[in-house]
């Protein structure tokens, strides 16, 4: 009977002297953000039990999701280890964030680890070189390719629907005056007018959430194309001459006389609407103005301005990135990282893309299994073992390391902003 288990000893003693080591299992790192405003967190215990599940570990930074109202204790129920110490937590094989990491942090990363977030491969050249010097893989969310087979990865679109909805609910918290209308004993009022300028993913969640706080909603967009998105939403459609359409579901740059013909005709039009959202980007370029001053001062005293592209310096030509600000009776609202006010929700949508992204990565044994013949795998990363593997990543950092404020052409899937419109 003793010689089971002693023979099961000397077999391990055999393996261990002729260097076999046991595989371990892979651990997907998720760390506490430390940018100022963001409270999100990039994994959910949901998908923490889901990756559990398919056999991979993972290491959770203490406090990582206090601010999206995830406590540790979640965490642990769910299958997570928690530590106190980031170093083992940036140590880990594959490390998640959502909002670009510093210097010091890709520093921490072992070599050839691999990075999965929000990396801003345009506007963040310096994260983009910190991580080619780690020798590290990096994917950026932002650059997942817009195909069908992505949807359930595009996180820029999850992240977008959430400023969208807090874009329309701002507009009418702020403005003082009743979105619908409402018929009393005293008189009716009717209801508010809100413009929507740019309907991508978060100027279509913009419409329908005003519509449905009862506003009289009209949108507009230099892409004739969306016009039947955004009169399917019950809107009106904002006809102004004007056609932009470019590749990869994004807006090309205006020509100057189409932008005068444009800002001229918003300038009138503008004035009779009491929200305008706006939320118009162009890759790898500064937000086009859309709304002037002229626009603003003739505009209702009360009326809001909530400008979505503060990022890029703003589609209002008075917007004040970050802040708000009181022009010609006109408040002026430009929030950065609007998704982060709601960081439970956003929490949970960007951990279910990235879910969707690591079973593209990760075999069927929880190994790494990166397929750079795959045009999701290749189109989203930006550092591959070291080299920017990117072109527009790759100019930018050029760009950069030359002191050059140029403006670098983004290929489609790598929005110059960091919000998909």
């Amino acid at each position: 009977m003793a010689q089971g288990p002693l023979a099961a000893i000397a077999g391990l003693l055999l393996l261990v002297a002729i260097g076999y080591v046991p595989a371990l299992q892979m651990r997907i790192g998720v760390p506490k953000e430390t940018a100022t405003g963001e409270h999100r967190v990039a994994l959910v215990p949901e998908v923490v039990g889901k990756l559990k599940a398919r056999g991979l570990d993972v290491v959770v930074q203490s406090g990582a999701g206090a601010d999206a109202l995830l406590p540790d204790a979640a965490f642990v129920q769910a299958g997570a280890e928690m530590t106190a110490d980031p170093a083992e937590v940036w140590g880990c094989e594959v490390v998640l964030t959502i909002s670009p990491p510093g210097e010091q942090q890709i520093g921490e990363l072992g070599q050839g680890s691999v990075l999965i977030g929000f990396l801003a491969p345009l506007s963040s050249p310096r994260t983009t070189r910190a991580l080619a010097d780690a020798k590290a893989t990096a994917f950026a969310m932002e650059a997942i390719p817009r195909i069908s087979r992505a949807q359930s990865m595009d996180a820029l679109s999850s992240q977008s629907n959430v400023a969208g909805y807090k874009a329309a609910v701002l507009g009418a918290d702020q403005m003082g005056r009743f979105y619908p209308m409402l018929m009393t004993a005293a008189g009716t009022i009717p209801p508010a007018k809100v413009l929507v300028l740019g309907v991508g993913v978060a100027g279509l969640q913009a419409l329908a959430t005003a519509k449905r706080l009862g506003a009289r909603t009209t949108g507009y967009d230099v892409r004739p194309e969306v016009a039947e998105q955004v009169q399917s939403l019950g809107a009106q459609w904002l006809e102004l001459g004007v056609e932009a359409s470019g590749e990869g579901g994004y807006a090309r740059e205006l020509t100057d006389e189409e932008r005068a013909r444009q800002q001229q005709a918003l300038t009138d039009a503008i004035k009779g609407f009491d929200v305008v959202i706006t939320t118009a980007l162009v890759p790898g370029r500064a937000a086009p103005e859309l709304v002037t001053a002229e626009a603003v001062e003739g505009m209702k005293p009360g009326s809001v301005i909530v400008d979505l592209a503060g990022e890029a310096g703003g589609n209002c030509a008075l917007t004040v990135p970050g802040e708000t600000v009181i022009r010609h009776d006109v408040k002026i609202i430009s929030p950065l990282n609007l998704p982060a006010s709601m960081a439970e929700h956003s929490s949970q949508l960007f951990a279910r893309n990235v879910f969707a992204l690591l079973e593209l990565l990760v075999d069927d044994n929880g190994n790494l299994e990166l397929d750079f013949d795959d045009e999701i795998v290749s189109g989203a990363c930006i550092v591959r073992a070291g080299e920017i593997v990117n072109p527009a990543a790759r100019s930018a950092v050029a760009a950069e390391e030359q002191g050059a404020d140029v403006a670098v052409d983004a290929p489609s899937g790598i929005p110059g902003g960091g919000a998909r419109r």
